[in-house]
């Protein structure tokens, strides 16, 4: 008994040392939007969302996926070895990113139909390789339960970007105040996350990573790759295209008000189960070692998570047109409308999606790529049968909330709750 008390108690501080630390990393933006909303044009955003689009996709392919991976071996000699190699894998990503853009600049330019995105996008492999970089230290601070030093990389960020996009922004540097605010934010934490590990693990770097561990391991998580790669490409996609068939099949004007909306919607309540779910990794994948099962730690997050949704959905539902009036002004209105029609959805997303972990926990990567071909096809059929926005949203939440819910039995499942 006082053991799953101190279990219990253990978790809650784990998750409000980092709930606290992201929230004042989501907080910082939050406050700033209204300010950047005015020193940005539409067009200024326009540029930004492309550019972030692009750099989404080729993010996900940055470390094949094999961040993942670092939390289950139980020796950290074998975890140490995976995050060089998922570090050595972004590097080579970025590499070809930049081989790409250097040789097909003009064609890519084309297809993207913004002219403006064009010397852009030789930032794109950097911005590829730091996220590879950051995600493999996060994922290794997470094992080693170094909920500080990743609380703390997260505030960095978000005060170096905001402050940038703030700076540039008033010195009229237009979109590449947005750009440039995001690479200097993500270098920077990555920077201070690397310097924090090298400190207290170079020792085990150096003893621990040769190239035959590397290539051993490498091939025993190669479901990480095989599966998951496909299935978080899809995932990412299945945001993108929104944002892009808006575009094609209604306006600009709709597909801002869409970006905002996801911009906002993105922030108050991802902090929380974003903190939740760090901690959950680390505890479900302990438990699954030890015991063969998560169904402890399954349903106490649950509880947790369901709660903390139900409590934010409710709240941004009756409240959310109100705030987009105040906040960013009458025109925007139809943002806070779109948020109400999303609610839904958010929470059915707060909950699933910590959860869903327990797939990577078992090697059950490909119920998760299942899962992604069934939102692409949701998305599909929301636009080809909707005469406008309203009843495209509402579409996209019944059928997302659909595969959420088969999320929910699947990693129960595995966790063995039943």
């Amino acid at each position: 008994m006082l053991n799953r008390l101190k279990l219990k108690s253990e978790f809650s501080r784990n998750v409000l040392t980092l709930m606290t630390g992201t929230t004042i990393a989501q907080a910082i933006p939050i406050a700033i939007s209204p300010i950047l909303t005015r020193i940005y044009t539409p067009e200024d955003f326009g540029v930004f969302a492309l550019y972030m689009s692009v750099a989404s996709l080729l993010s996900v392919m940055a470390t094949g996926r094999y961040e993942l991976a670092i939390m289950l071996p139980k020796k950290d000699e074998d975890a140490i070895n995976i995050v060089a190699f998922s570090i050595l894998i972004a590097f080579f990503v970025s590499f070809i990113s930049f081989l790409i853009v250097f040789f097909f600049n003009a064609q890519i330019t084309n297809l993207l139909g913004n002219p403006e995105i064009s010397s852009w996008l030789y930032f794109i492999p950097l911005t590829v390789l730091l996220t590879g970089v950051y995600q493999s230290f996060n994922y290794w601070s997470n094992r080693k339960k170094q909920y500080k030093r990743l609380a703390t990389s997260r505030v960095v960020q978000s005060g170096t970007t905001s402050a940038s996009n703030l700076a540039m922004g008033f010195g009229g540097f237009g979109s590449s105040g947005l750009i440039l605010g995001g690479i200097l934010g993500q270098g920077v934490a990555t920077g201070v996350l690397g310097s924090s590990i090298f400190k207290s693990d170079l020792e085990l770097f150096k003893k621990s990573v040769n190239s035959l561990k590397i290539f051993a391991l490498g091939k025993r998580y190669i479901k990480f790759p095989k599966f998951d790669l496909v299935a978080s490409l899809l995932n990412v996609f299945s945001y993108q295209v929104i944002m892009i068939l808006f575009n094609i099949f209604f306006s600009a004007t709709v597909a801002g008000y869409y970006y905002l909306t996801q911009r906002i919607l993105s922030i108050p309540m991802a902090f929380i189960a974003s903190a939740i779910s760090d901690v959950f990794r680390e505890e479900a994948s302990k438990d699954f070692k030890e015991y063969g099962n998560a169904k402890n730690i399954y349903k106490a997050t649950f509880q947790k998570l369901f709660i903390l949704g139900f409590i934010f959905s409710l709240i941004l539902y009756f409240l959310a047109i109100d705030i987009f009036r105040i906040v960013f002004g009458e025109e925007w209105i139809v943002a806070g409308e779109y948020v109400q029609i999303l609610t839904p959805l958010l929470f059915m997303k707060f909950i699933s999606s910590p959860l869903s972990f327990m797939l990577y926990i078992e090697e059950k990567q490909q119920l998760n790529l299942y899962s992604q071909v069934l939102f692409i096809l949701s998305i599909t059929y929301s636009f080809f049968v909707s005469d406008n926005a309203y009843e495209v949203l509402n579409n996209i939440v019944t059928l997302f909330s659909l595969v959420y819910l088969y999320y929910l039995y699947i990693s129960a499942k595995i966790a063995k709750v039943f």
